[in-house]
């Protein structure tokens, strides 16, 4: 079997395992089995009960006319003429068969034999309208084979069907008298009854499973809300801000609080309730640095700018400062941009947590992609820098400069994690409303394990994504891409990455520029 007919046949084959299917289901199904074993079990049971006690009543009657069979034949010949007294006396002689089947008192479609010593069969059958009738030759050689023990036993009459017959010796002579009754009304009876059992069941099914799918929905139907909850609190950002759950995600009755569903809210409840806890409390503790990061970030920005103003008014003096001064104070100068660049990140993160509104204003993305390339060349020329654009200019409504920071940034993530001669493609292409932005490069790749955590805050790409095997000389923060991601949040777009072994891929999406749904200019001040 190949791959695609086994995908095909594991739907069907899911149908016929109960664990797959939902509890309703299998509620419904134990139920339904069960009436149906009982209903069978209950119908099996009255139907044999049935059968023998018809038997039983067939077997009496078939007793009695062949006793009276037998007394009839040993009755010597009417005293009376038939038409002298036509309602006491009956004539033996007319019709085929044994005299006594003319006997008055005897039942349709009786079947009557004579069996003489010598093997002479004398057999007939009462018609249903009185009358006698032969019967086959077949008939008469299976009545002549019924032993004489008073035993009623069943036998198939050839032309007339299954009978219940008894033989007995004649009081007087060798003959044998075959006395038989139809067996017909214990089969249709029987019949009768398995027919209006088996409509019975299936209106008694069909009524339990009807009555079984309301009472199993309205008895798991606090489940139902228990399990609704639960995917509401799921469907949660519980790893982002702060999370204002319910103080009662599930309302439990007290009447219904030691039911098993009751129990399971009631836990639910308990255990969303510590977990509100722990969010509230973790979310605390990062709006608490956070705000200590700000501060420090704000008031970090003044010490810097002294060390770096005296640091150039030192440099104005290089000549006159000896070679392992001067050598000092330009390390000092380099490590201090370094730092301020890092508080400058840092303090713009801050800002963007804090929800200050950038600047909404027309941005050509289009512009904006040749400049970053174009500073991505001269910052990188042992890197090949390609373009794609459209033909028509991509407009975006944001800041263009937090845009022009999510360039350089992507950009020069793609420089510094990959060695020289990677090839860097930056293209740009509209898909209906939304301007996609995409940075791709022909390096290394990156781990699958540092993928769910790339744009975090002071994420490090690994040794194999850079050019020395080791942190690049300029130095990373590793909040380049954090800086990313949240510009790109707070302009209502979207950032992914897709990263295999000798292929990265950074996907932008911003929703594109209208001029009717969008202003102009805002007032709103910039976060720079």
């Amino acid at each position: 079997m190949s791959a695609a007919a086994a995908v095909r046949s594991e739907p069907h084959s899911k149908l016929f395992e109960p664990r797959t299917w939902s509890l309703r289901a299998r509620l419904l199904l134990t139920q339904i089995v069960l009436l149906a074993v009982v209903c069978a079990s209950i119908g099996i049971a009255t139907e044999f009960a049935l059968e023998r006690f018809l038997m039983r009543q067939l077997d009496s009657q078939l007793v009695e006319a062949g006793k009276r069979s037998a007394a009839i034949f040993d009755l010597p010949p009417p005293r009376f003429m038939p038409s002298q007294f036509p309602d006491r006396v009956f004539d033996p002689e007319v019709g085929p068969g044994p005299g006594f089947l003319n006997a008055p008192g005897q039942a349709t479609r009786m079947v009557g034999a004579v069996v003489s010593s010598d093997g002479a069969v004398d057999a007939g059958v009462i018609t249903l309208d009185g009358g006698r009738a032969e019967v086959t030759s077949a008939a008469s050689a299976a009545l002549a084979k019924v032993p004489p023990t008073r035993t009623p036993l069943t036998m198939d009459i050839d032309g007339l069907g299954r009978y219940r017959v008894i033989a007995l010796h004649a009081r007087h002579g060798s003959q044998t008298i075959v006395t038989g009754l139809p067996m017909s009304v214990v089969d249709d009876t029987v019949l009768w009854v398995v027919g209006m059992f088996c409509i019975l069941g299936v209106i008694a099914l069909v009524a339990a499973t009807t009555v079984g799918i309301v009472v199993i929905r309205r008895q798991l139907a606090p489940l139902s809300r228990v399990t609704e909850a639960a995917r509401d609190v799921a469907g949660l950002e519980l790893d982002k801000g702060e999370v204002n759950l319910p103080s009662e995600i599930v309302r439990v009755a007290p009447d219904g609080a030691h039911t098993e569903v009751g129990q399971l809210g009631t836990a639910l409840n308990t255990m969303l309730d510590r977990v509100a806890g722990a969010l509230s409390a973790r979310h605390a503790s990062e709006t608490r640095v956070r705000q200590f990061v700000a501060d420090a970030s704000h008031e970090l920005r003044t010490p810097l700018a002294a060390i770096r103003g005296y640091t150039e008014l030192a440099q104005r003096k290089r000549r006159e400062l000896p070679d392992d001064v001067a050598h000092a104070m330009s390390r000092v100068e380099s490590e201090t941009g370094r730092m301020t660049h890092l508080v400058e990140d840092l303090l713009l993160l801050a800002r963007l947590d804090s929800g200050r509104a950038l600047v909404r204003e027309p941005v050509d993305v289009s512009r904006l992609v040749v400049d970053a390339v174009s500073d991505a060349h001269v910052a990188g020329p042992d890197h090949d820098w390609a373009l794609d654009l459209p033909e028509e200019p991509v407009t975006v409504v944001g800041d263009e400069a937090r845009l022009q920071q999510v360039l350089v940034n992507l950009l020069a993530n793609a420089r510094i994690h990959t060695p020289p001669g990677t090839s860097v493609t930056t293209s740009l292409a509209r898909d209906g409303d939304t301007a996609v932005l995409t940075v791709t490069d022909d390096g290394p790749g990156i781990a699958s394990s540092l993928l769910p955590e790339i744009f975090e805050r002071f994420a490090r790409g690994d040794s194999s994504r850079s050019r020395s095997g080791a942190a690049p000389a300029g130095g990373s923060t590793g909040l380049g891409l954090a800086i990313v991601a949240a510009v790109v949040k707070a302009h209502e777009g979207a950032i992914a990455v897709r990263s295999d072994e000798g292929r990265t891929e950074f996907v932008v999406t911003l929703p594109t520029y209208t001029e009717v749904s969008q202003p102009a200019h805002s007032s709103s001040p910039s976060v720079a």
